[in-house]
């Protein structure tokens, strides 16, 4: 397997893995516009040459989207490796060039959220218990902060309190959400108008800066959707899972 990295200088001329279709697609720009917005805080997006969703995401932690602490680690923002590339090593092909890529850069390790159970749009953390990483901390939601330390004196990351406990003040739907995902392109205005149609209370906070990020009141920070104060899951919806959801909160 081949791979290739996507930079500012290729970014508009590569398929993006997990959204690929072309450029003018609300899910793809959207994703290459967030890109773009970070490449220059070390954003690295490492993909096969053939297209699909095979591709790793990471960046320093101190410019992540999310509200943790871990100096001189590695965020990895996004592991994807599914369909017919599973089961040829090419997760293992991502996961060692990270490592590679993050020790000669000087880092501490990496780190990436993951869950107690494996969860959609998590890490695996059966896969990464496997690939020696441990669990830094845990959030009340059953998210956890997974770390690979490349020494033994290296600090241990941690969320922030408002990760860790995540709540929030307002009644009804709420959606914090990020263009790292270029599923929430498509869908976020989908659960808009499915909510408006049917009368539910929902509002979506769009999260456009790491500084903004970096104290949503969540784990995950691509998409957190609470009820009442209530976290309920980072799991992506469309209408028909949002309305199924709205029921069983009845």
């Amino acid at each position: 397997m081949e791979y290739i990295k996507v930079t500012k200088e290729n970014l508009e001329q590569e398929h993006i893995c997990c959204a690929i279709s072309n450029n003018k697609d609300i899910q793809v720009s959207s994703k290459k516009d967030w890109m773009a917005q970070c490449f220059d805080d070390g954003l690295v997006f490492l993909k096969s040459t053939e297209r699909g969703k095979c591709f790793i995401e990471y960046i320093p932690a101190e410019n992540a989207w999310v509200p943790i602490i871990a100096d001189k680690y590695i965020y990895i923002d996004c592991f994807w490796v599914s369909g017919s590339f599973k089961g040829h090593g090419y997760a293992n092909d991502l996961l060692g060039a990270c490592i590679e890529d993050s020790k000669a850069k000087g880092k501490a390790g990496l780190c990436v959220l993951s869950s107690l159970k494996k969860r959609p749009f998590l890490s695996d953390p059966k896969y990464l218990t496997y690939k020696g990483f441990k669990v830094a901390d845990e959030s009340d939601t059953g998210i956890v902060l997974m770390y690979l330390p490349f020494e033994k004196k290296a600090d241990i990351p941690q969320f922030k309190d408002i990760a860790r406990h995540p709540h929030i003040e307002e009644d009804g739907y709420v959606l914090y959400y990020t263009n790292q995902c270029p599923f929430n392109g498509k869908y976020v205005s989908v659960i808009e108008k499915t909510a408006l149609e049917n009368n539910i209370p929902f509002q979506a906070i769009h999260v456009e800066s790491k500084e903004q990020a970096q104290f949503v009141p969540s784990p995950c920070t691509t998409y957190a959707m609470f009820f009442n104060g209530k976290f309920l899951t980072n799991e992506q919806l469309n209408d028909k899972k949002f309305l199924k959801m709205i029921q069983g909160n009845q």
